[in-house]
């Protein structure tokens, strides 16, 4: 009988072991409302396709990048391999193209928030916008 019942433990504590999957850390959601007025000089690179700018909002900032001449896209500077890290914020390359954490080496595309380059393997998080043809508008 204790032979059962230790293999039983034993079996129960290989299985239950090897199940174990690595937590991941997600990007706290932030409540965004926000708009921007892409006329006022302060966001006058949104005025060209491929501009960007740094904005105030989400967890650690964020980025609005236009697209085209309709579409804008948000995502949050927190990196999504190690958003909690001290220091662990994305910045845009000087290509405008791609964004980059300089803590652990992530590299996005600015297109669609796509991995280039790890170790995250998650895109980064983005934000809903509108373009009403003078405000772009970020929310969740």
């Amino acid at each position: 009988m204790i032979k059962y019942f230790l293999f039983f433990l034993l079996a129960f504590v290989f299985f239950s072991s090897s199940c174990k999957k690595d937590k991941v850390e997600r990007i706290p959601s932030v409540p965004i409302n926000i708009s921007v007025p892409i006329n006022s000089v302060q966001y006058n690179d949104l005025n060209t396709i491929g501009g960007w700018v740094y904005v105030t909002g989400g967890y650690r900032g964020l980025i609005i990048y236009r697209l085209n001449n309709d579409d804008f896209l948000c995502y949050d500077r927190a990196c999504p391999y190690h958003p909690s890290a001290e220091g662990a914020r994305i910045e845009v390359e000087s290509s405008g193209l791609i964004a980059v954490d300089s803590l652990c080496g992530s590299r996005f595309f600015l297109s669609d928030g796509s991995v280039l380059k790890g170790p995250s393997t998650l895109p980064l998080k983005s934000y809903q916008t509108t373009f009403d043809g003078n405000y772009v508008s970020v929310f969740n």
